[in-house]
């Protein structure tokens, strides 16, 4: 029996090692593909010039051509007939005369005018195709790098703007709130600002020009409100693992992924302000523009910019500090966060239209709701109207009591793979599904419809270990599975390729312990 086991386990330990070795195969065959694609590319650019060159070729050949039938056509030209003899003297004096004089003309003015004549030469436009950069993981660090260091005067800026605002110095800000009021109300806000950005642009002048003794000596002039702290550049590494290249990208692709998000975000509230996606809120911009409108008609302009500065002013200094300190009162009276912060977005804006959706009121099965949805529904409504479907029988499907719902965390479930490694048949040793937690239980759906003896239930007293699981050690990262020991299996239950596993094991684990602790006093009273 002991002998049997080891050969098991061995058995399973090469395959293990054997799925390692096809991970790492087709990550270096994915390297060299890359290869292969650029040198591709650079030969496409090669065909593109030499079709340029045969194309210039045939131009030539026909300019060529036209100007053999020019040539051919002077030559079948009768020759004009010959004026008298004093005509002709007469008329050789004058056309000389013009002969001289014309030239002199064309040439002054060639040289004065013709460089501006050749400006308004019309060319046809080139249509030139750039060449794209292969995916390369140091590139794509180094233009991660490029753009934080580009962005730096703009975030330096709002920081002041924000520490102005904060009162991070009294001194500091009551001296730009006095010197500010005071330009706008005698009518300098602009001529300050324009001070302002001239006196940057000499400073930038002498930092980069190093010609003042305080910069000879290493002395910095500070011109930041909130002190600079300096990050700590990693050197880059020459030669990277094909896991380090592979980490590498993740985390650029995640601070990528976070910045669209973030600009998306701000783009999506901005457009549907404009959109009436929300008509109380849009109601009040429109309100806002038809009085500024009045106003700039009505009033004069001199007084509209007073108003106006005079508003930025307090705004900034005193009604946004006020607002800061008391988030209570902010979140009642400050109309411009309440607006930008009640916008939604168009993920929010699907995810509450299928909320509305899975609302309504169900038919006797799934499947002839599906069929009697109508025909302008896509497929993403008509899951989510399923999904609805088999929330409200969520007790029905795992057999549990009504009171049984998913915690609010997970209404949707995450979606993984159950790793059964007691089993031996390929079919039961991975299943794909989805799973939820509710107060007592941990419960797994397969994907597979049909098949409910293929679904999991635990409790989660029975649970003995909980812990994070790295399912393929030559991954980089702390793995995206989640293993759960029972007394009823003899190797721990995976539930692997979970994107948020961090959440579902938070979730899972202070359940397990509320639940235990639960349990633990029941048991001791």
């Amino acid at each position: 029996m002991a002998a049997g086991v080891q050969d098991f386990n061995r058995t399973e330990f090469d395959r293990l090692n054997e799925i390692k070795g096809h991970l790492e195969i087709a990550l270096l065959e994915k390297h060299f593909l890359q290869e292969e694609l650029r040198k591709l590319r650079e030969e496409t650019n090669s065909e593109m010039l030499r079709q340029e060159l045969d194309r210039e070729r045939q131009r030539r050949m026909e300019l060529e051509q036209k100007v053999q039938e020019v040539l051919k056509a002077r030559a079948e030209d009768p020759p004009a007939q010959q004026p008298p003899k004093g005509q002709a003297q007469v008329n050789n004096g004058a056309d000389r005369r013009s002969q001289g004089l014309c030239p002199r003309v064309q040439k002054w003015f060639y040289e004065k005018f013709g460089e501006y004549v050749e400006d308004f030469r019309f060319q046809p436009e080139e249509s030139t195709v750039e060449t794209e950069e292969p995916l390369s993981a140091r590139r794509l660090t180094e233009n991660m790098r490029r753009l934080k260091r580009g962005a730096k005067p703009v975030t330096s800026f709002v920081k002041n703007l924000s520490a102005l605002s904060d009162w991070y110095s009294v001194y500091t800000s009551a001296i730009a709130f006095t010197v500010y009021m005071n330009a706008v109300w005698h009518g300098w806000a602009i001529p300050m600002f324009l001070f302002l950005a001239i006196l940057r642009l000499s400073l930038n002048y002498l930092i980069a020009r190093r010609c003042c003794l305080l910069f000879a000596r290493g002395w910095r002039i500070q011109w930041s409100i909130v002190p600079e702290v300096s990050e700590v550049v990693e050197p880059p590494k020459e030669d990277l693992t094909v896991s380090e290249k592979f980490q590498l990208v993740l985390d650029v692709a995640q601070k990528a992924q976070n910045l669209f998000g973030k600009m998306a975000d701000i783009l999506e509230k901005i457009k549907n302000l404009f959109m009436w996606v929300q008509p109380e809120i849009t109601q009040k911009l429109y309100i806002a523009l038809w009085a500024a409108f009045l106003a700039s008609c009505f009033f004069p302009y001199r007084l509209v910019g007073l108003a106006l500065g005079l508003y930025a002013g307090i705004k900034l200094f005193v009604i946004d500090f006020i607002f800061k300190r008391c988030p209570r009162l902010r979140a009642k009276y400050d109309t411009p966060y309440i607006i930008w912060k009640s916008l939604p977005t168009d993920p929010q804006l699907k995810e509450r239209s299928s909320t509305a959706v899975s609302r309504r009121p169900q038919t006797a099965s799934s499947r002839s709701y599906v069929t009697s949805a109508p025909a302008g529904l896509n497929k993403d409504e008509d899951a989510s109207r399923v999904h609805g479907a088999k929330k409200s029988n969520f007790h029905e499907i795992f057999n549990l009591t009504e009171n049984e719902r998913p915690l609010a965390v997970c209404e949707s479930g995450w979606r993984c793979c159950l790793i059964n490694r007691d089993r031996k048949m390929p079919t039961d040793y991975i299943r794909n599904g989805v799973l939820y937690v509710t107060e007592n239980y941990l419960c797994f759906e397969s994907s597979k419809s049909g098949f409910s003896k293929r679904n999991k239930v635990i409790k989660l007293v029975d649970i003995t270990d909980i812990q994070k699981y790295k399912v393929l050690s030559v991954l980089p990262g702390s793995g995206m599975g989640i293993a759960v020991s029972t007394p009823s299996t003899q190797k721990p239950l995976v539930f692997g390729a979970m994107v948020h596993r961090d959440e579902a094991f938070e979730t899972i684990f202070s359940q397990y312990m509320k639940i235990t602790a639960a349990a633990a006093s029941g048991g001791d009273s």
